[in-house]
């Protein structure tokens, strides 16, 4: 007998006859004998209508409210399966964050879970329940309040509540079948991997990709907890990611696995760019227009300074970030333009960055040339280009971002000989 944790999005409950689908599934888990724990998300694109709700009735809603609001989705989610799960024979008792001991600090919207105290999960399973708990939300201990934990909550409650109990695996559902060597959507051949790695799954979600959150990834890291991603809508075994000293259950014992040089490509078009130039090229000036741009909030990604002109004795600097954080950041810099002394700031939000991601990087020499000839014999022009030790990624315009990933992907050898299958059509 294993304990289990599982995780169901959105569109694996989005209606009654998805619900059922999901309880079927989680029946069938225990009847193979196994103890089951289930984090499940808002119903379709619930979240998304509240908050449309909460915008309608005021302009700027409360945080405290919101999350009050928010919350809700997830309940309405594990009730119902609870109830579906309950028809089919068997006993389901549903939890909300703050009843399974999901603990965080006070941030409204972006709660990080600081402890987990599932006591009244572990005396559920073990009077023989079924365990469903909604996902996204928690307690914060000094206000008293409900917080919710943003984006990628429900997959980092599911991994969070594995860590606590000491499960033996935790399934992440979606509508894909694992995770691909790229996004399906964009590029149909995309390969399903059988495993990865931790550390390469974590730049992939860095970097665009979207079948497991980056928070969800780094918890699981953290605390050992391994993780199977799979689809709600098939019984396929899907991919396992591995962190340090794990094995996949697929691995024979005493077998050596050699790390793939490449295990994905990752897009992303939810970055713009930001032009600081005429910039004095003394020392300092870099420091002070980051520090302004830190205080506005955004998130810095990619930064790249040109060769200063001998003439002027000035340079430019670019950087990117969430096209959300961009106007704050603009507004910021321009509110510090005297005393930087940089001459303009250019904005640009139709850029595309494309990551190649792989630990195999690390012994293997040609991949960047592999890149960068597949991006030249497409006319694909690269305007910033970053490394890590296990990843390569490059700005490019957005309108080329699927052609490019195309040809990266198949330069590298990583095209199926079939269609990879997305059943609900939105990856999660």
């Amino acid at each position: 007998m294993a304990l289990i944790v599982q995780k169901y999005g959105g569109s694996s409950v989005a209606d009654a006859e998805s619900i059922k689908r999901v309880a079927k599934r989680i029946v069938d888990t225990r009847r193979a004998g196994h103890d089951v724990v289930v984090a499940v998300s808002a119903m379709g694109d619930t979240t998304d209508e509240l908050l449309d709700l909460a915008n309608e009735v005021a302009p700027i809603p409360a945080p405290r409210e919101l999350d009050m609001l928010l919350s809700s989705g997830e309940r309405i989610s594990m009730a119902l399966l609870a109830m579906a799960i309950h028809s089919m024979g068997f006993e389901a008792r549903s939890f909300t964050g703050s009843q399974a001991g999901m603990i965080t600090d006070a941030k409204h919207g972006a709660a990080r879970i600081v402890d987990v105290t599932p006591v009244r999960l572990r005396e559920a399973l073990d009077e023989g329940a079924i365990v469903i708990v909604a996902g996204f939300q928690g307690f914060n201990r000094d206000t008293r309040d409900i917080t919710t934990l943003g984006r990628g909550g429900s997959d980092t409650t599911a991994v969070a509540l594995a860590a606590a109990l000491n499960a033996d695996v935790c399934e992440i559902y979606s509508d894909v079948d694992g995770i691909y060597t790229a996004d399906p959507r964009v590029i149909p051949r995309a390969r399903k991997l059988d495993s990865i790695t931790s550390e390469e799954m974590l730049e992939l979600a860095a970097n665009g990709a979207k079948v497991l959150y980056i928070r969800a990834v780094e918890y699981a890291r953290r605390h050992g907890v391994l993780i199977h991603a799979r689809s709600t809508f098939s019984s396929v075994e899907g991919t396992y990611v591995l962190g340090e000293g794990q094995r996949s259950p697929r691995e024979t014992e005493g077998a050596v696995m050699e790390e793939p040089i490449v295990a994905g490509v990752a897009t992303d078009l939810t970055q713009a760019k930001i032009t600081v130039s005429g910039v004095p090229d003394v020392p300092g000036k870099a420091a002070e227009i980051f520090t302004v741009v830190a205080k506005s909030g955004a998130n810095v990604d990619m930064i790249v300074q040109n060769v200063s002109a001998a003439s002027t004795g000035r340079t430019d600097i670019s950087f990117t970030l969430p096209k959300a954080d961009a106007a704050t950041a603009l507004k910021a810099l321009a509110g510090e333009k005297a005393r930087i002394g940089f001459e303009n700031l250019l904005h640009d939000d139709q850029i595309g960055k494309l990551s190649v991601v792989g630990a195999g990087m690390r012994t293997h020499s040609g991949v960047s040339a592999t890149l960068f000839e597949a991006l030249s014999e497409g006319g694909i022009n690269i305007e910033m280009i970053s490394t890590s030790e296990i990843r390569i990624s490059v700005v490019l315009r957005g309108d080329d971002l699927a052609e490019a990933a195309r040809a990266v992907h198949a330069a590298y050898g990583l095209d199926s000989e079939i269609e990879a299958i997305v059943h609900a059509g939105t990856g999660r």
